[in-house]
């Protein structure tokens, strides 16, 4: 049996001893925000870091897609021992338009490569365990769904565990996630004198304004946990021309996948409804990848939880609700993992400016290492313990079979 304390202290020692790389990596990502499909060079940069190690990791760039990145390493282990248990870490580092890191993307990409290279020292300190370790840059999470093209292109066939960790304004070892689809609803009708010859028209504006009216009807009939909100993106050019073209733009957001199918469902009868009522045409478009909710781990939660007490998080014994939604979902449904949350020193709300400055404060990093290092220390625990390895596997298989039925 592995001596789980002196990794644990092998670990938060590596990881110590690296903080100011770590930190010059997240405010080289923080000072220069990079949108969705657009981190050239958060890519470049974390690269750099793990090539620039000690040469033991194989580091492979645009990974798949162009912004994501690879790198992995690997135990000798021992002659009849089982197959290598490979861990991986997610890096994201995909800012907002014009907020930059104002979901601290840059942090959760510190957290994975600290997280990596605190459980490579821990490894290295019991040589006999066949362990690989895996980070896996991930980008475009706040648009497109990195996660969701590297699933398909095979990125996570190979993974056992998957672990990253998201700053948020609390400590919590699981929050609900919902799912989330985009949608975007184009409707083409035909311009003409809105004065001298209105009959010959007809009007995709409103059609456009039905269909966001028959939307807002539809949200009293709505289970409470059901949401649903958008814009008109385009609504006509002048006013004495009648629009020949409309468009809008949703998010259609259920706790659970099975649900998401019937929200869509009730939300095209709208968009359709409006169309047929004003003779425009109609497209219905998903422009990005539907991101399901992610599936809880129980026994992973607890060891995280534990861990993180160790370090001194202080986890609510009911945390505030959360609301939003990650491609880490669609990861969690084939991989056994965890997406904790931490807080890091600010009351500031995601998706704002005052958290995009929180985010690459100096203050921030003491929560962020702290986190990195319940990461990977709750690796440490499965890697060290077969019962609890199970008892993982258990727990996944559990949570998809209730998401099915």
């Amino acid at each position: 049996m592995a001596n789980r304390h002196q990794m644990k202290e092998a670990l938060q020692q590596r990881i110590e001893s690296l903080k100011q790389q770590l930190h010059s990596l997240s405010r080289d990502i923080w000072t220069r925000p990079e949108v969705a499909g657009e981190e050239v060079n958060a890519h470049d940069a974390l690269v750099r870091f793990f090539s620039e190690q000690d040469r033991a990791w194989t580091v492979q760039s645009h990974y798949e897609l162009p912004t994501a990145f690879r790198a992995s390493w690997g135990s000798v282990g021992t002659a009849g021992k089982p197959r290598r248990l490979n861990v991986g870490f997610l890096c994201e580092y995909d800012a907002l338009p014009e907020i930059g890191h104002a979901c601290g993307h840059n942090l959760i990409a510190e957290v994975g490569a600290a997280a990596a290279l605190g459980l490579k020292a821990a490894v290295e300190t019991q040589p006999e365990l066949p362990v690989q370790i895996t980070v896996l840059g991930t980008p475009a999470e706040e648009a497109i769904g990195g996660k969701i093209d590297l699933i398909q292109a095979g990125a996570f066939a190979d993974v056992d565990l998957i672990f990253m960790a998201h700053p948020a304004q609390q400590d919590a070892s699981f929050l609900p996630t919902v799912t989330i689809a985009e949608v975007s609803v184009k409707y083409h009708g035909k311009a003409s004198h809105a004065s001298a010859y209105p009959w010959e028209g007809v009007n995709a504006l409103d059609a456009a304004v039905l269909a966001y009216s028959n939307l807002s009807a539809l949200r009293q009939q709505l289970k409470p946990e059901w949401k649903l909100h958008g814009i008109i993106k385009h609504g006509g050019v002048k006013p004495n021309i009648i629009p020949a073209y409309s468009e809008l733009e949703f998010y259609l957001r259920t706790p659970r996948l099975s649900d998401l199918w019937e929200l869509k469902a009730k939300a095209e009868a709208c968009f359709r409804a409006a169309a047929l009522a004003t003779g425009c045409q109609v497209e219905i478009i998903y422009p990005a990848h539907t991101y399901s909710n992610i599936l809880p781990n129980e026994t992973l939660g607890t060891l995280y939880k534990g861990n993180g007490e160790a370090l001194g998080m202080v986890f609510p014994e009911h945390p505030a609700s959360f609301s939003g939604s990650t491609d880490f979902g669609n990861v969690s449904f084939i991989v056994p993992g965890i997406h904790p949350f931490f807080h890091i020193g600010t009351d500031a709300l995601n998706h704002t400016e005052k958290y995009a400055e929180a985010a690459g404060a100096e203050k921030a990093q003491l929560y962020a290492l702290r986190a990195a290092k319940a990461l990977a220390m709750t690796a440490v625990d499965v890697l060290c313990c077969p019962d609890l390895l199970q008892r993982v596997r258990d727990d996944f298989r559990l949570a998809t079979l209730r998401e099915e039925t």
